[in-house]
């Protein structure tokens, strides 16, 4: 590759990822999941868009693999074990019985319905079974709903990918004579239970390093808590058991841990997370071709309907049986079991197999996901109303963010009274900052406040003042000033009068009050 090449690949990528983010801001705002907006990037730079040509489906299978690992280690780091831990049962149900019950059920109607063998209507139930977590929540997190029930979508969609993973490696790998139910559902077991043995065994030991650890810059830690994650998923796939299922529970034990630099880890990760969906929603926008779709229109509306109004429903219905769930939130959940990125990633499986009719199958896979998703997301924040899961009078849950300093255009100043300091004493309104600079917290010994003017310092107080790029240097001087002169530093000329020059440049007498 050329410098000229390496710069036109730099640039295209970059526009991309520029044009996938404005997009999703639409989507956002339209109440669709953010994979719609990726996808149409994907199929607008395609061979029927701008002919941009991409038809390999083993690299596709693959880097979506990889990606859907970064994205199953971010939901684990980001996932609060706290709220997960009561609707674990539940949820482990969903994710195993649950997907048992709608691949036989979505099977059963495909066959019915559809010019389709036995196998190949196994194998679409198998691939469409998954939940997405991320489809669910980019547009349930303005809805305010009852924490145990996002919970448990948020369990049931980190779990559900492995079954569904070693299911589809079955059904597209074997014949189904060959196939006996009591071996599989054997051998599913055992992938199982091993992969998250190795997800939370290798979870633990990088909490045991990374406890002891010590590394040169905050910057790595994230790195390596991710490498973990990442870690746990190739051991696994190494051992032939679950990797989708190690990913995730490494990352929830990691992300639970109290390890240090816990907040840049999660805004790494996310931001891994974010990357990783961009690439593999745009990817399998272009790995499709929208002109060979027209024939499978009719295949994915049925396969979905039933899906949708018939398997899903039944799988929650059996599943919640024993638990004391309520009728209406089982309902809520029928609804919200979104298709994402895993359907679609799935559906590569059998075309690299090269097992018969693959090319149809993913064809109604892509289009049930983006047709039932367009159907399914904006009608979830009205069911949850007319469920009454949300209250009337109650607005969207206030979401709170980390809101970077140079975002705001802001700095901290952090200044701590040393003993000698003529800080000393002084109140606070005798500073007199330069405005808008503010004393917003004074930390004393074991106890943090916000000051008022009434506040006094004393000797190891610690101050963080709020001020802007504009006036941080006038504030520093001022804070010197008084440190050396008191509080009357500035009446005769001292170094840090908040208003040092007129307009002209030339020095002017303070005139502010002690």
């Amino acid at each position: 590759m050329t410098l000229t090449e390496l710069y036109v690949v730099l640039a295209v990528g970059t526009g991309v990822v520029l044009v996938s983010v404005t997009a999703a801001r639409l989507a956002t705002r339209l109440g669709m999941p953010v994979l719609l907006a990726y996808l149409g990037v994907g199929l607008l730079l395609g061979q029927d868009g701008l002919g941009l040509p991409f038809d390999d489906a083993a690299l596709a299978q693959a880097l979506g693999l990889a990606a859907l690992a970064v994205i199953l280690v971010e939901g684990g780091l980001t996932t609060d074990v706290k709220h997960v831990r009561p609707v674990l049962a539940p949820a482990t149900v969903l994710a195993t019985l649950g997907v048992l019950v709608s691949v036989a059920l979505t099977a059963v109607a495909a066959y019915l319905l559809l010019d389709i063998g036995w196998q190949t209507a196994l194998l679409l139930g198998a691939i469409v079974s998954s939940t997405d977590a991320a489809a669910v929540f980019s547009v349930l997190r303005s809805v305010p709903l009852p924490k145990r029930l996002t919970s448990l979508v948020e369990a049931e969609s980190g779990l559900n990918d492995a079954p569904t993973f070693i299911l589809v490696l079955t059904f597209s790998a074997a014949g189904l004579e060959a196939i006996e139910p009591l071996p599989l559902l054997a051998a599913m077991i055992f992938q199982l239970a091993a992969g998250g043995a190795i997800g939370l065994a290798v979870g633990a030991a990088g909490v045991w390093l990374l406890r002891r650890l010590t590394l040169p810059t905050s910057g790595l830690h994230p790195i390596a808590i991710v490498g973990c994650g990442v870690l746990a998923y190739a051991v696994a796939g190494l051992t032939q058991t679950s990797g989708f299922l190690a990913a995730y529970l490494a990352g929830l034990v990691l992300g639970n841990a109290g390890l240090p630099h816990r907040r840049a880890t999660r805004s790494v990760a996310e931001g891994l997370g974010w990357i990783a969906q961009i690439g593999l929603f745009v990817m399998l926008g272009l790995l499709v071709t929208p002109s060979e779709l027209a024939s499978s229109v009719v295949p994915a509306l049925v396969v979905g309907a039933a899906l949708l109004l018939f398997a899903r429903p039944a799988s929650v219905l059996l599943s919640l049986a024993a638990f004391r769930v309520p009728l209406r939130e089982q309902v809520f959940l029928s609804w919200a079991g979104l298709r994402g990125a895993v359907p679609i990633v799935l559906a590569t499986i059998p075309v690299v197999a090269g097992s018969p009719g693959s090319d149809r199958v993913f064809n109604i896979v892509f289009l049930l996901v983006v047709v039932f998703t367009v159907i399914q997301a904006p009608a979830l924040p009205w069911l949850a109303r007319r469920l009454r899961l949300t209250p009337h009078d109650v607005g969207p849950d206030l979401q709170v963010e980390l809101a970077p300093l140079d975002a705001m255009d802001a700095d901290l100043i952090h200044v701590t009274v040393e003993p000698g300091s003529r800080l000393q004493g002084v109140y606070l309104p005798e500073l007199r900052l330069p405005p808008p600079a503010a004393t917003t917290l004074v930390v004393r010994g074991p106890d943090t406040f916000v000051p008022d003017e009434h506040t006094r310092l004393r000797v190891g107080d610690q101050l963080v003042v709020l001020t802007t790029p504009r006036v941080r240097e006038a504030t520093e001087r001022r804070l010197r000033a008084v440190a050396r002169g008191g509080r009357l530093a500035g009446w005769f000329g001292e170094t840090g009068d908040p208003e040092p020059t007129t307009p002209t440049g030339r020095r002017r007498q303070c005139t502010s009050n002690a």
